[in-house]
């Protein structure tokens, strides 16, 4: 009798420590793949449309779940701003993909960023290519394009560097404009820095108003569409239906004739 009551409770023993230890294995698998897709997860980006803004999101440290993209790096996080749509429609298929790189990221929201930019840098009105400028300076902040792509965005600043060279003109003659008011109106005063003012605006004076009027006519003038009545007259062309009227000089008379 207590050799079977020991036999029994041995192998009692033994299948409870054989289920134990096979339990903590699946927990420690379980645990184990909880941990990969969370990780997975953690590192997976996606793209939503909130308050008519597109937002980067960024997976949690769960399996399940992402929050808006807030990285600590202030470069990192002005790149991924949420970007104004201004009534531009993403394509749900965007809105429905997920990127388990950044470059990948990258290329997505540049797709984006050019549908924005083109047609606002294309408009004639200030406003709207500075809208276009904007969309195309987060663009350079992408560090994951392709080559076709920073092929594409070059050409794009090409075509708004001459409206940037021109806004920087105008703003350099703005300044000057008001530098050399303020060294009148200092020069006018009973200061200790009337004298210095005056010898300013004798030395500057002249070559920065000539510099002003010739920014003037940069901006104002010589970047302005040419008129019609700059436009050189097209050359009438010839009217080869009128017919060439017959020679009626009388010839020479032969030298040994006479006269009858």
């Amino acid at each position: 009798m207590t050799d079977n009551s020991q036999q029994g409770f041995g192998s009692r023993a033994m299948r409870a420590l054989t289920r134990l230890v096979v339990t903590l294995l699946v927990l420690a698998m379980g645990g184990a793949v909880v941990f990969l897709l969370s990780q997975l997860n953690a590192r997976t980006f996606t793209l939503e449309v909130d308050s008519g803004q597109l937002i980067v999101l960024k997976g949690r440290m769960l399996p399940w779940g992402a929050e808006p993209f807030r990285p600590s790096d202030i470069g990192l996080a002005d790149t991924y701003a949420p970007i104004p749509l201004e009534n531009h429609d993403v394509p749900t298929s965007l809105l429905a993909e997920r990127f388990s790189e950044r470059d990948e990221l990258d290329r997505a929201l540049f797709a984006q960023l050019e549908a924005l930019a083109r047609p606002r840098i294309a408009s004639d009105e200030p406003q709207k290519v500075e809208r276009g400028v904007y969309y195309l300076r987060r663009a350079e902040r992408l560090t994951g394009l392709g080559q076709e792509q920073r092929n594409t965005l070059k050409v794009l600043l090409g075509e708004v560097a001459y409206y940037q060279a021109r806004q920087k003109m105008d703003d350099a003659r703005k300044l000057i404009t008001e530098a050399l008011a303020q060294l009148r109106l200092a020069a006018e005063s009973d200061n200790k820095h009337a004298r210095n003012a005056n010898q300013m605006l004798t030395k500057v004076g002249p070559p920065a108003t000539a510099l002003e009027e010739a920014l003037r006519a940069a901006v104002h003038s010589l970047s302005a569409p040419a008129s019609k009545e700059e436009a050189p007259p097209n050359p009438v062309p010839a009217d080869k239906s009128t017919p060439t009227p017959p020679d009626t000089t009388p010839s020479n008379p032969d030298a040994g004739s006479v006269a009858p």
